[in-house]
């Protein structure tokens, strides 16, 4: 018998150990996840990269 586990619940099993042992902080952590977001393709890469955007130009509209 074969089971198949995905490699986002396998990274996300990761994440959260690292992040329970305190080996990683969470906000290199978040940005970790958002990076594998935006390398997997995934149907949530149309959000998380409308969000992104969305916080960058309001960053960028802050300066002027």
């Amino acid at each position: 018998m074969t089971v198949n586990i995905s490699a986002i619940v396998l990274l996300l099993i990761a994440t959260f150990f690292l992040l329970r042992s305190k080996a990683v902080g969470f906000g290199s952590a978040l940005v970790l996840f958002l990076l594998g977001f935006f390398t997997a393709g995934t149907g949530a890469y149309g959000p998380i990269h409308d969000l992104c955007t969305s916080f960058a130009q309001a960053l960028a509209n802050l300066r002027t």
